[in-house]
């Protein structure tokens, strides 16, 4: 059962990512990360543990392209 205390709000998951308020409404949004609504206020909740593979996803290493010489 999901608790209660799983759940960040907007200003808390922010600060957890790193990036502003504007912008995780905005990830939300576009649904980048899943988000959750409060029944009772309409607030924006983030479960952590989708913050968290949000992270490990973004922390990746990108694969580098090859470049092929002209001839």
């Amino acid at each position: 059962m999901t608790k209660l205390t799983d759940y960040l709000q907007t200003a808390e998951a922010a600060e957890v990512l790193g990036v502003s308020q504007n912008t995780l409404r905005k990830w939300a949004a576009t649904g980048k990360i899943p988000l959750q609504r409060n029944p009772a206020n309409g607030y924006r909740l983030f479960h952590r543990r989708d913050l968290e593979k949000f992270l490990r996803r973004a922390a990746r290493p990108v694969r580098p392209v090859k470049v092929r010489k002209a001839k």
